[in-house]
Order: structure tokens, then C-alpha cells, then sequence
């Protein structure tokens, strides 16, 4: 997720936990709620040490209880520094408390999405990922801005009491998403046992999902998926692709089977987006060559999916790719 809603959660759950009479640890719990992503500076670390790569340690009970012990010290400083003297006031303890529900607050929101966090590092490396959010959701992106927007023209314009019933509407909204969002995976999860298929990938809408579902078998692999809504049923038939792997050297190329089988391995290497999340394939058969349209099913924005269209040469196999962002619906014209 987005820094800015790592602050705004930790904000939001300080000031449910102290409310406006304490907002140091107010302010300390939305500090907390984005130190775990300083990780980033670690980078040139991480290649030695994987542990210290972004979404590791610091993405764990405890790296965020190590970032809390040595906050309780050094965030009231800084606070007293930046805010005024009264920021430092209180005791190491609840600075502490304050830090540490910051931080379990970034650890449970990036654990809702596709990309997983070692919540039990270092004593266990097992990556967890929920699949209740996407990473990036214009509708949650969309509340934080609002958030942050009414509660800074609020502040010194509204009565103090509006000030305050506009926090804890905030803080109900969110808490209600998260429900929504947790109880409607947790119903796609038995649509996906139901039906077959192997992963569920969230949409926008906390009602809809993506179903998707991959089988090998011997040297073949099968994709297929389909978009289900939990009120209404399949919005579109469920669709498949099969194909051989390894593919085929025989040239010419066979068929679309032997162009999807050809295909896959370059269309992955030119793009990790593509790689590192569930995708699927489109095919259309030209005179002289195969197209087909390799695109995410987790990667999308505004109906156009992140995605690698390749180009299967039929006399001579060979593959050409290009990254593309299209409607796969309209990926060919």
C-alpha cells in the first residue's frame, strides 16, 4: 500500500485508541504506520542479506517491535523538536504501545494484498498474503485523499467537536471496509473451493473477484479464470487456454497450442510484473505468424491490463515480444 494510508490507518487507530486529548501517541502510532518502509534504504544491504530487502524484517512482529523499542526513545524527541515540547510528554511505555500498533497496522495492510509479508521472521521465512486487496485500489487510495483533505481543512475552521466526530467517522468507515473487504474474501474463498479453481484475485469492487485456476498435467499446463460477482454470479463464462510445455522446436509452428507454448517463456522474461503475478493468455491466428496477448489478472488500471503481446513467426518459430498495457477485451485490433 501507499504510504500516505499506512499514515492515515496508524492516525486513525492512535486516535481510536487515545482520541484528542493524547495526541502525541496519536501522531506516534501514524509515525509508526510508515517506518516500516524505510527499508527501502537497505537496499544495497539486501543483496547480502535477504532478510533486510523491502517487505522483509521490518514487515514482521518482529522488526516492528525492534523499530517500537528503539521509537519509544528517539520518536518523542523528534516529535518535541518538530511539534512543540508537549509531544514528548508521556511514558517510554506508551510510546511503546503507541509505535508498535503503528507498525502492526502496516504489517496487516500489506498482508491483504497479493504480495506477501514473513509476519514470523526470522524464526520462520513462510510469506503470508491474504489476496483480500488489491495493491493498488483507486476507491482506498481515493478515501485517504479524502480524509487527509477534510480533516486538515477542518482543523482551526470547524468547532473542535466536528474536528473530532469527523476523526471517528473516518475511523468507522475504515474499519467497516475492512470487514466488508475480509468477509467478501472470505465468501470468494468458498466459491473458489466450490468451483475448482486455485487462487482468488480481488477487484475494486469488494464484491467482485477474479477466479483463477492452474493444473499440470504430465508436459501440459491449463490456465483458466473467470470474473465472479458474490451477489450476482459469473459476470463473464469461465475461460481456458492448454498448452504443451516444454513447447515444441518443430517448425513450422503447429497450431495455436504449440504459438501459446512458444510464447509463454519470452513473454514472462520481458516482463516481472507479468512473472510475479497470475495471468492469462490471448491468441488470434494471422496468415504468417500467431499473436498472442500475455497480460496480468492482478496488474490493471482502468480496464487496461500490464501485459507482453508476442508475435510467433509460423515458418520459423520465432518469438518477438513487446510490453503492452491493453483492454484485453480489445488487446487485438
Amino acid at each position: 500500500m501507499d504510504p500516505f494510508s499506512h499514515l492515515l490507518l496508524g492516525y486513525l487507530l492512535g486516535f481510536g485508541l487515545w482520541g484528542p486529548g493524547q495526541m502525541q501517541f496519536v501522531v506516534a502510532a501514524a509515525i509508526a504506520g510508515a517506518l516500516p518502509d524505510a527499508d527501502v534504504a537497505m537496499f544495497p544491504l539486501a543483496r547480502r542479506f535477504p532478510l533486510l530487502r523491502h517487505r522483509g524484517l521490518s514487515h514482521s512482529l518482529v522488526g516492528v517491535t525492534a523499530i517500537a523499542a528503539v521509537g519509544c526513545v528517539l520518536v518523542p524527541r523528534a516529535m518535541a523538536w518538530g511539534l512543540g515540547p508537549d509531544f514528548a510528554v508521556g511514558s517510554p511505555l506508551t510510546f511503546f504501545v503507541a509505535l508498535e500498533v503503528g507498525g502492526l497496522s502496516h504489517v496487516f495492510l500489506d498482508s491483504l494484498d497479493h504480495w506477501s509479508v514473513p509476519i514470523f521472521a526470522p524464526f520462520s521465512l513462510r510469506e503470508y498474503h491474504f489476496d483480500v486487496d488489491r495493491i493498488v485500489n483507486v476507491g482506498s487510495m481515493a478515501f485517504t485523499v479524502v480524509g487527509y483533505g477534510v480533516m486538515l481543512y477542518e482543523r482551526g475552521r470547524v468547532p473542535l467537536e466536528l474536528w473530532v466526530l469527523t476523526t471517528w467517522v473516518l475511523l468507522a468507515a475504515i474499519l467497516v471496509y475492512f470487514v466488508v473487504r475480509i468477509a467478501g474474501r472470505w465468501r470468494a474463498g468458498i466459491v473458489q473451493r466450490r468451483e475448482g479453481f486455485s487462487a482468488v484475485i480481488p477487484q475494486m469492487n469488494p464484491l467482485e473477484f477474479i477466479l483463477f485456476g492452474e493444473e499440470r498435467s504430465g508436459e501440459r499446463v491449463r490456465f483458466r479464470h473467470a470474473r465472479y460477482h458474490l451477489l450476482l454470479g459469473y459476470r463473464t463464462p469461465p475461460s481456458s487456454i492448454d498448452f504443451p510445455l516444454p513447447p515444441s522446436t518443430a517448425v513450422p509452428v503447429a497450431g495455436e497450442a504449440e504459438a501459446l507454448a512458444r510464447s509463454y517463456a519470452p513473454a514472462l522474461a520481458a516482463s516481472w510484473m507479468l512473472a510475479e503475478t497470475h495471468h492469462f493468455g490471448l491468441i488470434r491466428a494471422q496468415p504468417d505468424r500467431f499473436d498472442v496477448y500475455w497480460y496480468s489478472l492482478e496488474v490493471n488500471f482502468a480496464g487496461r491490463s500490464v501485459g507482453v503481446m508476442a508475435s510467433v513467426d509460423r515458418a520459423t518459430g520465432t518469438v518477438t515480444t513487446r510490453n503492452r498495457s491493453r483492454n484485453p477485451a480489445r488487446a487485438f485490433p
